[in-house]
Formats: structure tokens, sequence, C-alpha cells
């Protein structure tokens, strides 16, 4: 079969021959990929940086995807650790960590939306115990999982939902999507006071940037509190913008703070799975805006040099 292999480490996956995948236990089925979205993990897990890689090559790459099985249902699927990923015209899942979906199903809409929405849609949920009527703010907001968590936010009731993020052009559309308040993160002054601002009432801050952001946001939001002693929960998500952060001490001691992460790992397999249904569900219904973008397999190079800088999911499709 056709696939999208990773020979070393460093150089984008190559469109080439790989053995065709074989059921090994009782629940593992194999299934005719019709879409893979190629998420920030996937490159990560593709270059080796990923804290799961376990440096075993050749690799296809994709962690997640949506494909056809033997009885003809179309499913969506999340991976385990493995080196035959979703990112060829054939993949081996396990029936267990998979939903059934709707024949009438755009497989690229949930390729495309599922890993990313379910970074805040889990994180909430496991994670945070996340109520209606609570407050949020979301660093990082103008990313694909940053916009879909505007979205999931105000799909759980949240009563604000304020936005930061350092690209100055895509914030004012946030506000479309269920935005209550935007921050540009310039790192002025301003911009330190209107966060503050932002997160002087906030019960949870979804961070997809940590870094100095992270620290530069607490050092903000800390001295503006309202109320001390109201629980602030800070989601650690993603860290498009370093790795560490210099979190402040005295942030700890200041105030109720929390400081959580969610991925895999802190989340199990069985809590992200009991989440899947009522997640696939709200994007067939069409219940987010998606900006996913179709590339063949055969160009995976190319989408691989485009998914650094484009503002759309890219999903492969056999």
């Amino acid at each position: 079969m056709k696939a999208a292999v990773v020979s070393s480490f460093g150089t984008a996956p190559r469109y080439e021959d790989f053995p065709a995948p074989a059921p090994g236990g009782a629940d593992e089925i194999v299934v005719d990929v019709l879409a893979a979205g190629l998420h920030p993990r996937v490159r990560s897990q593709a270059d080796g940086s990923h804290y799961t890689s376990t440096g075993e090559l050749p690799l296809v790459p994709g962690i997640d995807g949506v494909g056809r099985g033997p009885d003809g249902r179309l499913r969506y699927f999340i991976l385990p650790d493995t080196t035959i990923g979703a990112m060829a015209e054939q993949t081996v899942i396990d029936s267990r960590r998979s939903v059934v979906l709707p024949d009438d199903t755009d497989p690229v809409a949930v390729a495309a939306a599922m890993n990313p929405a379910m970074s805040s849609w889990v994180g909430l949920r496991q994670r945070v115990g996340f109520q209606p009527g609570q407050k949020i703010l979301i660093l990082g907001a103008t990313g694909n999982a940053g916009q879909l968590a505007v979205q999931v936010a105000k799909l759980f009731g949240a009563r604000q939902i304020a936005t930061a993020a350092r690209d100055a052009d895509k914030l004012p559309g946030l506000t479309a999507l269920g935005a209550t308040e935007t921050v540009v993160l310039d790192g002025s002054p301003d911009a330190a006071e209107q966060l503050g601002q932002a997160g002087k009432d906030v019960d949870v801050v979804i961070d997809y940037l940590w870094g100095q952001p992270a620290a530069d946001a607490l050092y903000a939001i800390i001295p503006a509190r309202s109320d001390d002693g109201q629980q602030l929960t800070w989601l650690q998500i993603g860290s498009v913008a370093g790795a560490t952060s210099p979190i402040p001490s005295a942030a700890l001691r200041a105030v109720r703070l929390q400081i959580v992460g969610s991925g895999q790992g802190s989340v199990s397999p069985r809590a992200i799975l009991t989440e899947l249904p009522a997640l696939a569900q709200e994007i067939t219904r069409g219940t987010f805006q998606v900006n996913a973008r179709a590339v063949p397999l055969a160009d995976v190079e190319h989408a691989w040099a485009d998914a650094a800088t484009s503002s759309q999911r890219i999903v492969l499709v056999p």
C-alpha cells in the first residue's frame, strides 16, 4: 500500500510503498483510511520530538482519522502509540478506540476538528470539571485549537470567553465564534493591563502557549484578581511558545492557583473515549466552524511544508 513514510527524523515524510497492515488482536480491524488530520501533535511525532516518541523508524505518522471498516461502517478512530499511523491507504485500529459515524458524515471535517477540539473539550470535562456560568480566558486563541476552544467554551455555557493571542489580524474573527473580549499579546504595558483585566475574574485559563507568555500572563493576572480566594485553574494544553516557563513562585502563594495539564498520559484513554461520541456528534451536526483543507496523500511533502504556516487544518486524503 501507499503511505506517508518517515525514514529519518528532521525530514518530511515521503509518499512511498509500505507493508499493508494486518490485525493482531481480537478487537483490531483494518480500515480504509478516508481522512487523517495533519495536527501539530502529528508533526512532533514525525520529527521525534514528542514526549511519547520511542525513536523507532521507519514510521507512518498520524494519530487519528476517519476510515471505513470491513463492515462498511464509517468510524472516527484514535490510534495508540504505533509505527503504523493514519497517513496511509489503510491502518489497523482497535474498534474499542473508535466511534461509529453517520454515513453522511464529512470525513474531512471530522478528521480536521476532532483532535484540536478534543484538547479543550477533554480538558474542561476531565481535568477541570467546568460548569456553565464560569468564566474562561484562552491564551493562543487564534490557532485552530484555540478557535475551537472558543466554540467549545460557548457550547459549555461559559459566561465570559476572553481571548488573547499574538496574531492581531485574526483576533477580531473570534468575536463571531463567541469571544466576549480580545487582547493582543504584543508585550506592551497596555497589553499587560488589558490581559490583567480580562483575567481578573476568570475561573479557568486555557493555555496553548506556555513559555514566556504564560509567565507574563500570570504577572499580569495575579495582581488584578478581584478575589484572591477564587479558584484559578490554569489548564496547560499546548506549548507553541516554549516547552518551559519561568512561573513566578509568588503566583502560587498570592492566589488560589491550580496548574493542571491535559494531554496523553494525564487523561486516560478510557476517559478520552467517554467524550468522543458527544464531540463527534457536535462536529457532524455542524456546531463548530472548521477551517479545513483536503490534500492528496501523494502530496504529503508539500502539505508538511505548508502546515507550518497555514491557517487551515490540513487533512490528508488517500
